[in-house]
């Protein structure tokens, strides 16, 4: 049943991904910034960038609710197979 539990990642982890979001953040945005193009042409850049952060998390979501769904239904149907298990097993007086 142990294995139905997701392992917590570190802190050392989640502090990287936070590291590592603001990193790519701000050298999208320099690079939008120092681009040679349009002010339009920036604002452009600028939206694409911030739709694809949103979408990407987004989906990230999406497929780790499927996923806990799934566990869920998958620990349910094994409780219920348990029981069947249990009441078949047990003598009847």
């Amino acid at each position: 049943m142990n294995d139905l539990l997701a392992a917590k990642p570190s802190s050392a982890w989640t502090m990287f991904t936070y590291l590592n979001f603001v990193v790519a953040a701000v050298m999208m945005a320099g690079g939008i910034y120092f681009l040679e193009a349009s002010f339009a042409a920036k604002g452009f850049y600028a939206m694409a960038a911030l739709m694809l952060v949103s979408s990407t998390a987004a989906i990230t979501k999406s497929i780790r609710d499927a996923e806990e769904s799934q566990r869920l239904h998958n620990k349910i149907d094994e409780a219920r197979t348990e029981r069947l298990l249990m009441e078949v097993n047990t003598p009847r007086s």
